[in-house]
């Protein structure tokens, strides 16, 4: 049986019991269906040699092959992951564009007696469904900027937003990234694709009647692109500032960057990227404050020298906020007050 996704939201009601994603490891980890799993029948190497065998020799012959290696690895599949599943197990399973490699595996799992259903189109339908909520229609609800100079503690004021209740669409979570030269984190970030993906299922489960809330930031989240639609709504949407004085921004920026700052390689490796804005003698001084544990008068040093002045830049593009949070210290309690503060604001 085939399925046909006609928008994101209908991925929740699908009434099957897994997803499977039956391409190579490397086109998964690209990007996949939410919550699909991945069972390949062909890996990388495989599917390379069919596809020359394919290109380069004889069509048929790459056919043969290509069956060989998908029963042998859906043999091994049905040994390993499925052996458990039971006959009332019902999977979606999905390839590229729905075409052999799924349609085989999906074959043998029928064999078995399972209720197998296909993606119709593939991944390359779901992708279709992405690009058009995030690339050809406008956000569904409004967007709200939480704003405020580094260290401001914005990401965390998005948690007690939701905490609240607020709608939330943290893009630094999404694309595992802290938004600046100091940003990265563990693991690397996720592809576009996957960025794209896991922010188009937040978009899709938005109520259009209630705001959402959105951290400032620029079009790149590191390297991953903001995509135009939503970008087109941050530039757009009105925003409330957070404030906080010197000194509890420090403190915060020590916490929230705590894992940089226990590796002193990489601390001292970002640091020499500021070079071109600060010159050496500077960024050396920085390095050595790095090194001696000086981390709060570092990132005052850092927030002062380095970030407010960019903020101050582009703040003036952005008019008048719709309210202005003060917060003397950026703990729980004050954030969670602020937080309340901002809903009434906007409501």
């Amino acid at each position: 049986m085939a399925l046909e996704l006609t928008s994101l939201a209908a991925l929740a009601a699908l009434d099957v019991d897994e997803i499977i994603d039956v391409r190579s490891p490397s086109e998964y980890a690209e990007d996949h269906l939410p919550g699909a799993v991945n069972l390949p029948v062909l890996s990388d190497e495989e599917r390379a040699r069919v596809g020359t065998i394919y290109v380069q020799q004889d069509r048929f012959l790459a056919r043969k092959v290509g069956a060989a290696l998908v029963a042998r690895n859906a043999a091994h599949h049905l040994e390993g992951s499925l052996a458990g599943k039971d006959g009332g197990w019902r999977p979606l399973v999905y390839c590229w564009r729905g075409g052999q490699r799924s349609g085989s595996f999906a074959s043998i799992l029928e064999q078995v007696g399972w209720r197998v259903s296909l993606l119709k189109g593939g991944y390359r339908s779901y992708r279709r469904l992405v690009v058009r909520a995030l690339y050809d229609a406008p956000v569904p609800a409004p967007v709200v900027l939480v704003d405020g100079m580094t260290g401001t503690a914005k990401t965390w004021m998005l948690a007690h937003l939701a905490e609240a209740g607020a709608q939330v669409i943290d893009l630094e979570g999404l694309a595992k990234h802290r938004g600046s030269v100091f940003g990265a984190r563990p693991g690397g970030q996720p592809s576009q694709k996957m960025f794209e993906s896991r922010l188009a299922a937040e978009v899709a489960a938005l109520d259009p009647a209630r705001p959402v809330f959105v951290e400032a930031e620029s079009a790149k989240v590191g390297e991953r692109i903001v995509p135009p639609a939503l970008w087109a709504a941050m530039k757009a949407a009105p925003h409330v500032r957070l404030e906080a004085p010197l000194a509890a921004r420090s403190d915060y920026l020590t916490t929230a960057y705590a894992d940089l700052l226990e590796d002193a390689a990489a601390l001292e490796e970002v640091i020499g990227k500021l070079v071109p804005y600060h010159g050496r003698e500077t960024c050396a001084r920085w390095q050595e404050m790095a090194r001696a544990g000086a981390f709060r008068d570092l990132a005052a040093e850092l927030v002062t020298r380095h970030y407010d002045p960019r903020y101050a830049k582009s703040a003036a593009h952005r008019g008048a906020p719709r309210a202005v949070i003060p917060m003397e210290r950026l703990d729980e309690a004050r954030l969670a007050e602020g937080a309340r503060r901002i809903l009434a604001a906007i409501a």
